[in-house]
């Protein structure tokens, strides 16, 4: 298995495979997400850019987001919904500031590990005062993981560049998905998902990892990812015997 060390990070050995909740793109009137000076100031600074790349785009701030992340590059992808073309298209691929550990998913409280898997985040999982600027809280154990007995929690996507176990932005980078996470959640989505990769899964890529303890993980996680691919709307997920299973899309409104 090839071990992968970023920026700021100290390798760790991967641990045993497992599975997240069952997701789903749901749409709600709109969500009471927690607010502070600190994330109204956040949202006033990035709003006015925000506003002029999206609209070149055919985008708007406030319709539903969809993340993705990819651990080997350090890259954390940001879709927007277009009423246009029904489905979501890529607005922007931020730097992963930091990281901890290596690919495979957290196993055990302590490990230093960062999750892999699909997770979905509600307006009750983010925090506008958070130590480490603003952060919104992934749900790590999600059912798949609970299925395999992984412990730990307290997973973020966070800013201030330092972390063990979650994944750390910039100040500058967490301002901009704050704001296009909590708009979202304050406008038309109850919960964005937030879909968690070692790497691109394309087969090849996939196939040169056979021998790794993970391949049979990463390759359930692969139908989520090939899904998405060929669609631009995340499929909604479940968790059965210990496997992700998925099905038909949620679009949203």
């Amino acid at each position: 298995m090839r071990l992968v060390q970023h920026r700021r990070s100290r390798v760790v050995p991967a641990a045993v495979a497992g599975l997240a909740v069952a997701l789903s793109a749901a749409v709600a009137l709109g969500a009471e997400v927690p607010s502070s000076p600190r994330s109204r100031a956040a949202i006033e600074k990035s709003r006015p850019a925000l506003e002029q790349a999206l609209t070149k785009k055919g985008l708007a701030l406030g319709a539903p987001v969809f993340l993705r992340i990819f651990k080997e590059s350090s890259e954390l992808e940001v879709w927007v919904w277009s009423k246009t073309s029904r489905r979501f298209e890529l607005f922007r691929t931020y730097p992963i500031c930091h990281f901890s550990g290596t690919l495979g998913p957290k196993q055990n409280e302590g490990d230093s590990q960062a999750p892999e898997g699909f997770y979905r985040v509600a307006a009750g999982q983010m925090n506008p005062s958070s130590r480490f600027h603003l952060s919104f809280n992934l749900g790590y154990p999600n059912a798949y993981d609970r299925a395999w007995k992984r412990t730990g929690g307290a997973l973020m996507i966070h800013g201030s560049c330092v972390s063990i176990g979650c994944f750390a932005m910039t100040n500058p980078v967490i301002e901009e998905i704050w704001t296009l996470a909590e708009t979202a959640l304050r406008s038309a989505q109850g919960a964005f998902e937030v879909h968690i990769f070692p790497f691109r899964l394309q087969a090849e890529h996939l196939e040169q990892s056979r021998r790794s303890p993970w391949f049979e993980f990463w390759s359930n996680l692969k139908e989520g990812y090939d899904r998405f691919e060929a669609t631009h709307l995340p499929p909604q997920v479940r968790v059965k015997s210990q496997r992700y299973v998925f099905e038909a899309p949620f679009t949203p409104r």
